[in-house]
């Protein structure tokens, strides 16, 4: 994996004041710093997406940010008010959206909407048509009366959404929310993220999936050792490597020793396996054409059969591969 380096902060101009905004974030477990120094902020009505590989410290991070764990040093504030761990006014204004469906399966859709709410203490008739408001913004309305443990597993992401939104929050923090889901449900959630920013509302969204960061954020920070190492809109950040090739190489043999043969040469800004795709290598590297034979001569010295090599343009992926010298899905 790659060193941590000096953070590529590409910030455009927000009208807006923050509605986040979080400084020099740190939070240590023993000997081991898992966040180091972390600044964002997030205006209303934008999308920002955190990316990290496996222990970069985004999980950390969002529960600092949620008042779910103390920071050792720094400070959040969410319009204006300082987010701490205790319960206090910034708490009531952030919904927390967990990876882990956070249901009760024996209620109803409507009852877990009302649960929820309650916990806020909003009076009962603003409830009631906070519910119903939220029925509709996830496409669940008809489904209103039907257990928890009746839905499909998109259906039960969408209303752990809604669980997140029943209280009206400012900010709207998503963990994950299309982890597992089918493609057509996985539609209707990015589709109702969308919506949730047109409306006002900022959001936080961390995801695996470098397509739906491209197509949903309108910045993206990426976290790696607890420190965040660039910062930007999504075209902005493809800028970086703007100079550089991805190269995708399908091949058998031992395919990780082979990365690392690779990472060895100059032109080589980094390569890994695909750990989605055991049989995919993903290397990032200066002019790749002129590259490509030294590549395949290298696959040959280390008893590596590559079945088909395909060149692509610079995106997300190769620039969270270029940043952290690994691929996100791992």
């Amino acid at each position: 994996m790659a060193t941590p380096q000096a953070a590529q902060t590409i910030r455009p101009q927000q009208d807006a004041e923050p509605l986040l905004d979080c400084s020099k974030l740190v939070r240590r477990f023993g000997s081991r710093t898992a966040v180091d120094g972390v600044s964002l902020d997030v205006a209303p009505g934008e999308t920002y997406g955190l990316l990290g590989p496996n222990g970069a410290g985004k999980t950390t991070t969002i529960k600092i940010v949620c008042g779910l764990l103390e920071a050792d040093s720094g400070t959040v504030r969410v319009a204006g008010l300082p987010v701490r761990a205790a319960p206090g006014p910034a708490k009531r204004l952030i919904g927390y959206v967990p990876q882990e469906v956070a249901l009760y399966p024996d209620l109803t859709v409507r009852e877990n909407l009302l649960f929820f709410g309650r916990l806020y203490r909003l009076p009962r008739r603003r409830l009631e048509r906070r519910v119903e408001e939220v029925l509709e913004l996830i496409d669940l309305t008809a489904r209103g009366e039907d257990r928890v443990d009746s839905l499909s597993g998109g259906m039960r992401r969408r209303l752990n959404i809604g669980a997140g939104l029943v209280h009206s929050p400012t900010l709207l923090v998503l963990d994950e929310p299309t982890v597992g889901v089918d493609p057509q449900s996985r539609h209707a959630i990015m589709e109702s993220v969308r919506r949730f920013g047109d409306q006002g509302m900022a959001v936080i969204y961390t995801t695996h999936y470098m397509e739906e960061a491209e197509r949903l954020c309108d910045r993206v920070g990426i976290i790696d050792h607890g420190s965040l190492i660039a910062e930007g809109t999504p075209r902005e950040l493809v800028a970086l490597v703007a100079e550089k090739d991805q190269v995708q190489l399908v091949a058998s043999g031992d395919l990780t020793r082979y990365a690392e043969a690779c990472r060895a040469l100059p032109e080589v800004e980094g390569a890994d396996v695909d750990r989605s795709d055991e049989g995919t290598v993903h290397a990032v590297v200066r002019d790749a054409r002129s590259l490509l034979p030294r590549l395949l001569d290298l696959a040959h010295a280390n008893r590596v059969q590559i079945r088909s090599v395909e060149i692509v343009e610079p995106d997300l992926e190769a620039v969270f591969l270029h940043l952290t010298g690994t691929a996100l899905r791992e």
